[in-house]
């Protein structure tokens, strides 16, 4: 969605921007690409491959650290920088890291049962699922992946950590069998097109990296953040990035402001930002990309 992200942020030729998503530098270019000499563009990534990728550019307007996007408050101190224009959030996995089987993202693919956008800090799913108890499982996979099949999963889990101890769940395709087997002949319990083990991925994806907490205090910091008249957008896959984004500009927005009860009138509350939209990827970008299909882009602008 790279031209609908761009008109959503609308860079000044002057201004200063924060991309929080760096990945391998798509929107990043592109946004350099509409600055002057004066703009300037900060990216952010937590995964060392993206911020390598990033050293690579050779552009005196651009830099780029590695860090938590809810941790940009700190960044940008340290940067000396007080406002931003715009700021850019691109959510989820990118396509390096599913493309890479030995990241452990993708069932489709062999490779350790990670899942860590940082490699070097925390623990792997695989380490995880070997120490988390059987109910506190199935409540990452109920609440992070909205599977309904969550118990059974998890049971099936923890008996497979009781039955091969240290060498259980060494593989993401091990893992991936394991959820079909559980799955298979269970009315409801797949799509067709989608893989059995598409919301389990995704669930232990979320949780090890932290990634809804990471939403919730990184678009309060970038709205902080935001000059008036500074745009900011958001890019999500899935339906519990895209609802915590929508809750946090509509009340940014007032709409959880305190009303007179006769008028509707809202009571002493400036607004904070104004919702400028939400857009879809078109037919054409889905047919050339097909995990852009999921993708719901939204825009506000601080008031």
């Amino acid at each position: 969605m790279l031209a609908e992200t761009l008109a959503a942020l609308a860079p000044r030729p002057g201004g200063c921007y924060l991309d929080c998503t760096f990945g391998r530098g798509g929107h990043s270019r592109a946004i350099l690409a509409q600055l002057g000499q004066a703009g300037r563009l900060i990216a952010l990534d937590r995964d060392p491959q993206a911020v390598a990728a990033g050293q690579a550019m050779a552009d005196p307007r651009f830099l780029v650290a590695q860090a938590r996007f809810s941790t940009l408050a700190a960044v940008l101190d340290q940067l000396a920088v007080p406002r931003l224009d715009g700021v850019l959030l691109d959510l989820g996995v990118s396509s390096p890291q599913l493309d890479d089987a030995a990241r452990g993202f993708s069932f489709r693919a062999e490779g350790p049962l990670d899942m860590r956008m940082d490699p070097s800090s925390g623990i792997s799913v695989r380490q995880w699922l070997g120490e988390a108890s059987e109910q506190t499982i199935a409540e990452v996979l109920a609440e992070y992946g909205e599977e309904r099949f969550a118990v059974p999963i998890a049971k099936a889990i923890a008996a497979c950590v009781r039955r091969d101890g240290d060498g259980a769940l060494a593989t993401t395709t091990e893992l991936a069998r394991l959820v079909a087997t559980v799955l298979r002949g269970r009315r409801g319990a797949t799509v067709p097109g989608r893989d059995p083990a598409t919301r389990t991925f995704q669930a232990l994806r979320i949780f090890i990296n932290q990634e809804l907490d990471e939403l919730t205090h990184g678009l309060a910091a970038a709205c902080d953040r935001l000059a008036p008249a500074g745009r900011l957008a958001v890019i999500s896959f899935h339906s519990l990035e895209d609802r915590i984004v929508k809750r946090f500009i509509a009340h940014q927005a007032g709409r959880d402001a305190p009303r007179h009860p006769v008028t509707g009138a809202v009571l002493d509350h400036a607004p904070t930002l104004r919702p400028l939209g939400r857009w879809l990827a078109s037919e054409a970008e889905i047919a050339s990309n097909p995990r852009a299909r999921s993708a719901v882009l939204r825009a506000a602008e601080k008031c």
